[in-house]
């Protein structure tokens, strides 16, 4: 099978091809496009056009599709998902929608309790908490504050590709894993993975993943 990864979550975004076949544990990346972040509208597209061409296929040998979902930029995931979704809904093929904060701790290769994080800006961290091996339960994904994310993190090991919070986590005493910035060719991994199993959805139920604050702790942060 023939797996388009898109990520265009942040500043910086890629697009990897990668094949693999059925049953296969893992994907064999073929190769990963780098964007330049402000221009992804521009560049989306034909990109992915000469990515295809490049490597001799067309748009129908694509089998599946896997793309970051969140959380990061507004603007840049409604891009990439709008992409997939209009690419999936002509081809009907099926689309892996990958957190961000999951690729994190599944890419880290960290066993045990894991908490994925990503800068949200003004102050704020994006977390995941994870088991690993998985035990059946539903990652919990949340917004915190900086001192709330170092409160709530001891007992798990730290996984991030941000420097300022791989720093603050290790002078606060925790375990940390600081990992390399997410790639598309990352998206693919674990997309495959949930290819595999059956997490898949449809264009029209494909939705971005922003984690916000509930209405309830917006009125707390407020009142405080």
């Amino acid at each position: 099978m023939l797996l388009l990864a898109i990520n265009t979550s942040g500043k910086q975004g890629s697009i990897a091809l990668a094949q693999a076949g059925e049953g296969a544990a893992d994907v064999e990346i073929i190769e990963e496009v780098s964007l330049a972040g402000g221009t992804f509208s521009a560049q989306l597209v034909p990109q992915i056009a000469g990515l295809l061409s490049h490597n001799k296929f067309a748009k129908n040998d694509i089998g599946a599709f896997a793309v970051a979902s969140g959380p990061g930029s507004f603007t840049g995931l409604r891009i990439g998902l709008a992409a997939v979704k209009a690419l999936a809904e002509v081809l009907q093929k099926p689309i892996a929608a990958v957190s961000l904060l999951e690729v994190c701790a599944f890419s880290s290769g960290e066993p045990g309790k894991v908490m994925a994080a990503l800068d949200a800006g003004r102050n704020d961290v994006y977390v995941g908490d994870y088991e690993i091996p998985g035990n059946g339960e539903v990652p919990r994904e949340s917004l915190l504050t900086r001192s709330e994310f170092l409160s709530q993190a001891r007992g798990s090991t730290v996984v991030t590709p941000d420097s300022l919070l791989a720093e603050a986590a290790g002078s606060a005493g925790l375990s940390v894993v600081h990992l390399p910035p997410i790639s598309a060719v990352a998206v693919a991994r674990l997309g495959w993975r949930k290819i595999k199993s059956g997490e898949t959805v449809t264009p029209e139920l494909l939705e971005a993943n922003y984690i916000r604050r509930t209405d309830a702790e917006m009125l707390e942060r407020i009142g405080q």
